[in-house]
């Protein structure tokens, strides 16, 4: 019997511990060693040791410079662990609309035995081994431990600058996206950015450059789509694989799926003013999306939070030809400040979330937007991009 080490003490983890037999976990938050309710065994990280294990699973998030991945002989990924299922398997990944995508997919072949899970809802160890097909969002984190697992279908959105220091720089992070397709065989597709066209692989290969590309090319028309802006292309994306797996397009059915809270979501305050929730705009490009769906109208465009560090000109060049004027939050608030006089942006600085909203509520007119798409994670001020979503429609709600 094998020897099987889990790293990290998480959901996917545990998960995969209700299927193997006498695990071991290591966790870097555990000072002295206990057992959990199930009976299994958790330990410091420090009591690692590979003579002593057979096969290594980590929780994805865990970074190869982490002491336990650099001690591990015998690594391999949650994927891999499932690579001889019998699903057909959809992995969806990019940078951002992954999420959506999957989701989406989901709503559209969920009658013909799908199940979604992966890095959102449910880990591969909870999932049916028995269904038809698996939709697996897919980060970039697992791919880069992946090795033997692969797609039959690889979605990829595309990529912008995300978990670099995770990943050291930007093309180890585009390496570990475009890693499946270099491990598909004859008869598998990939749909990908046009700028990743030569990557050398059996599957064939589907490259879009926009939503134009994609619908175009399975025959889909872009006015019975209700979705707009980003959304629109996660909706082409997921059609396509309906297209390609049943040789349908289900128009009815798409524009019956329901978007989640904290992506493009729109409310109204007491003075019928719009007022747009993006909080999950974590980076530049999911917050060039949103400007772009809202181009043709004046904005107040709330930006900051935990920038991570990235390059922002990319956005203040986009911006600078735009009609807006940017309130600046968060951490990198004095950065986004020096950014808007270098790029004649108009800004305020404000103390908080609250203050911004508070200062956009003296300016709004109603023919423009307000928006909250902050180009940053939230962890310098809040638990979470959805409390700093929900802190941002109470205080809309609050306006009188």
């Amino acid at each position: 019997m094998k020897r099987v080490s889990l790293f990290g003490y998480g959901k996917t983890t545990k998960a995969l511990a209700k299927k193997i037999p006498h695990v071991i976990f290591y966790d870097d938050k555990v000072s002295k060693p206990f057992k959990d309710e199930d009976g299994f065994s958790i330990k410091p990280s420090s009591e690692f040791n590979p003579k002593y294990s057979d096969l290594e699973i980590p929780s994805p998030g865990i970074p190869p410079s982490n002491e336990l991945i650099k001690k591990a002989k015998n690594l391999i990924s949650e994927y891999d662990y499932f690579s001889d299922t019998t699903p057909l398997k959809i992995w969806i990944s990019g940078t951002n609309g992954k999420t959506t995508t999957t989701q989406m997919i989901q709503h559209l072949l969920e009658d013909k035995g799908s199940q979604a899970g992966g890095n959102i809802g449910f880990p591969l160890a909870e999932l049916d081994s028995h269904a038809s097909m698996w939709i697996l969002e897919t980060s970039s984190f697992t791919m880069h431990y992946t090795n033997q697992a692969k797609p039959n279908i690889y979605v990829l959105l595309p990529l912008s600058p995300d978990h670099l220091s995770w990943h050291g720089n930007m093309d180890e992070y585009i390496k570990a996206k475009l890693k499946p397709i270099t491990m598909m065989n004859e008869g598998e597709i990939a749909i990908i950015p046009h700028v990743y066209k030569d990557i050398k692989t059996n599957a064939h290969l589907i490259t879009y450059t926009n939503e134009n590309d994609i619908a175009s090319y399975f025959g889909i028309d872009i006015n019975k789509i209700k979705f707009k802006g980003a959304f629109l292309a996660d909706a082409l994306l997921a059609m396509a694989v309906e297209k390609i797996l049943f040789d349908t397009v289900d128009y009815e059915k798409i524009n019956s799926f329901e978007l989640d809270p904290h992506r493009q979501e729109e409310l109204r305050d007491i003075h019928e003013r719009l007022w747009v929730n993006d909080t999950k705009a974590t980076n530049l490009d999911a917050t060039i999306a949103a400007l772009k769906r809202y181009k043709d109208s004046y904005m107040h465009l709330i930006l900051g939070g935990d920038d991570k560090g990235v390059d922002l000109d990319e956005l203040f060049e986009f911006m600078k030809n735009l009609h807006l004027k940017t309130y600046h939050i968060g951490s990198n608030k004095e950065k986004l400040s020096s950014l808007a006089k270098k790029y004649n942006i108009d800004f305020e600085h404000c103390i908080n979330l609250k203050d911004a909203v508070i200062r956009i509520d003296k300016n709004l007119k109603k023919n423009e937007v307000a928006l909250l798409s902050p180009a940053a994670a939230s962890l310098d001020e809040f638990t979470s991009y959805a409390q700093r979503g929900d802190q941002f429609k109470e205080s809309v709600k609050n306006l009188i």
